[in-house]
Order: structure tokens, then sequence, then C-alpha cells
């Protein structure tokens, strides 16, 4: 995709930049690599870090950075050294221990690597960085150190949040600026639409709704409100798993990249999987947004629109918590009737009824102010490569 896109610089090299290495495994989709290769980039644009990622799914990785090469064991892309992590003993053709050491998402150090951390003359830093929760319980195990049962190590737990007191979430310095510069140019606009979409953008009373999900059975009620809504609704799809829903309202074989549809009020429009850049450019170009798993969720807070969550489902719905810890934080200070609507929409897309668009829809002047005093309120909680980056000056000495 096009877009107009956060750009943010390289600072320049400190005579000894720190050197970290991120260890990432692929368990589903793209969040676990894309949180890791969007806090590599940051730690090495916005920090000076020397930053190299150590991951296991090159086809998955490749999705979010089309110039990755899948038959290379290492290379560098934006200046962050790439290792094909091949197996779970495996790291790296030549053995090097970093300063600052990141155990993405507890996905386990290679046995050697940590064996070598233990020899090291100076003792990494080494962090289990977990997934993102709104839970409160988050901020009292957040830094929280973990020794080694065999060696002279210790892991620091940092743990992603909403609140005061967690690691925050990312969020690159010039972000605000690039978002504000989309939205003021009408130029930039309409270029993105017609690069994305091969079409203009739509008319001043549609609605454009971004909608990224796993499978979701409450997809189809959806779309027949939208279908049958009294004002136009432009409707943007990443292809990915929810495609063949929409290929099957649409009475069509498929609905790959590029396909374009219309039933009724309803308009949509399938996109080519995205970079992370262009991305944020749909939330942006988006009035409401329709996010899933972690990295979109927090982009979509960022992007200043209402949005509906499609949390990552767990067994024993041990997901749930999660949700309404989030819904919490979020609609904090939203009158009660928005509150409860926000809640019922969202409890409807993860599983717990069906949606009421229309209710929705009434509710989107407060949703709207509320999206936009949330993005303020959870900047001050600081962001992630920023908070860790502190965290470890005060470590490494």
């Amino acid at each position: 995709m096009s877009s107009v896109a956060p750009d943010s610089g390289s600072p320049a090299a400190p005579a000894n930049p720190i050197a970290c290495d991120i260890f990432c495994a692929v368990i589903d989709n793209f969040g676990d690599i894309g949180v890791c290769w969007r806090l590599a980039r940051q730690l090495a644009r916005e920090h000076g870090w020397q930053v190299r990622v150590f991951v296991d799914d090159l086809h998955a990785f490749r999705r979010l950075c089309p110039s990755l090469e899948l038959e290379r064991a290492r290379q560098t892309l934006d200046g962050i050294v790439v290792e094909h992590w091949h197996e779970p003993s495996h790291a790296g053709d030549t053995l090097e221990v970093a300063d600052v050491v990141i155990e993405a998402f507890a996905c386990e150090l290679p046995p050697v690597y940590i064996a070598a951390m233990a020899e090291r003359a100076c003792v990494p830093l080494w962090f289990n960085l977990e997934y993102l929760s709104a839970e409160d319980w988050i901020a009292d195990f957040h830094l929280r150190p973990s020794p080694h049962p065999r060696y002279a190590l210790s892991k620091t737990f940092f743990f992603p949040g909403l609140g005061p007191g967690t690691g925050g979430v990312l969020k690159e310095r010039d972000l605000d600026a690039a978002r504000a510069a989309f939205e003021a140019s009408p130029a930039a606009r309409s270029d993105w639409w017609r690069n994305v979409t091969g079409h203009a953008p739509p008319p001043a009373d549609a609605t454009v709704v971004s909608l990224f999900a796993y499978e979701n059975p409450a997809v189809d009620s959806l779309l027949e409100q939208w279908r049958d809504n009294a004002s136009p609704i432009v409707l943007l799809v990443p292809e990915g798993r929810i495609s063949g829903a929409l290929a099957r309202f649409f009475g069509l074989p498929s609905f790959a990249a590029g396909t374009h549809a219309t039933l009724g009020n309803l308009s949509a429009h399938a996109l080519a999987f995205t970079e992370q850049p262009g991305y944020d450019a749909l939330l942006w170009a988006s009035d409401v947004n329709f996010v899933r798993g972690e990295d979109s969720f927090v982009r979509a807070q960022w992007a200043a629109k209402p949005f509906v969550w499609h949390i990552y489902p767990q067994a024993d719905d041990a997901h749930l918590p999660k949700l309404d810890a989030a819904l919490a934080h979020y609609t904090r200070t939203l009158p009660a009737d928005a509150r409860a609507a926000l809640e019922r929409f969202w409890h409807a897309w993860n599983g717990a009824g069906q949606p009421d668009w229309a209710e929705f829809q009434r509710h989107y002047p407060a949703l709207k102010r509320r999206a936009a005093g949330w993005a303020v309120e959870l900047a001050q909680v600081g962001d992630l490569a920023g908070n860790l980056t502190s965290f470890a000056k005060t470590q490494l000495k």
C-alpha cells in the first residue's frame, strides 16, 4: 500500500551502542513478529541500539516486510540484522551475546545462548517481554526479577499495559505528527484511496469501516446490517482470515485483493495485506476500525478513532477477562449509555450475541470524543520502547 507513514529517522550512533538481541517464535498469525519487528525498528531508529532479531518463521515475517529474502540465514533490513532461527537450540552460526536480550512472549532462549550469557564478563540484561494485558495485576509483576535455577542470571518480566505502572505500548515518536499530516491533507487522503482501492474517496455521508478480524460468526449479521443501513457504508477489508465470509456474503468465488463488491448500501474493497506503515494509514482513513490480536489493537488506539477489538480466543474463555479489563480502561469516562452500548458490541463481536450497528452508530459522537481523549491518556503511560530503554540504562552500568 502507498501511504503517508511515520519516518522515525536515524539518531546519531552513540560511541558504544547497546547491542540487543530479540528472540521471536511465531505462534500464530502475525502478532508475535509484528510486535517484535516494530520494537526492533524503534530501538534502532530512536535509541541508536544495534538490534538483531531471531525469528523462526520467515514466511509470516515477509508478509509484514516484503523485502525479506526467505532463503537467507542472515540478512540486514533497515539496519537490523535478521537471523532465521530454524530450531530451538540454534543461536546463529556465530555465537554472539548481546548487552540486552529480549525473550519475546516466553519463547525460550536456546540453551547454548543462555550458557554463553552466564559466561559473559558483563552479564546481559535479560527481559521476558510478555503479551499485552489491561488487567490490574500486571502492574504488580512488571519489572519483577526471576532468578535462573542453574546460572547466575536473572530474567526481568516486562509487561506491556494500558495503565500506570506497566510497560505501556509501542508508539513511535512522530506517529501523531504523521497522522495529523494525513488527516489535514485532502490530497494525501485522495492519493491513498486511489492507490489502495483504485477508486476515488467515498462521499462525505459515507461511514468508512476497516475490517481486520479472525473468523467470526457475527460477521454475517453485521454485513446484513451494513447492506440495509440508511446511509452508505464503505468497507475496507485487508485480505486474510475473514475474506471467505465476505466472498460468501457477496456470492463471489473469493474476496481476494483488488475485489470490489456492492450490495444495497454496502460497498466493500478487498485490500492487499500491507506492511506496517501502510496499515496505520488504513486506520487513519477509516471512521471505525475493527482490529484483532495485539498489534492492530494498539495501532487502533493511536489512530484515535472508535474501534472494535476481536481478542485472540483462548481455551475456557480465558481471554474474556482481558477483554473486559481493556473495556474498563477505555470506557472509563464515557456516558453510561454509550459505555453500555460499546460493551455490548465488543461482547457480541467476541461471541456473546449479535452486534447492533444502529446502537453503535447512535453513540458514535461520544465514542469519537472518547477515542481522541483515550489516545492522550494512554500516551501518559509512556511508550514501551522508551520505558524499556530507560530501565535498561539504570541496569547497564
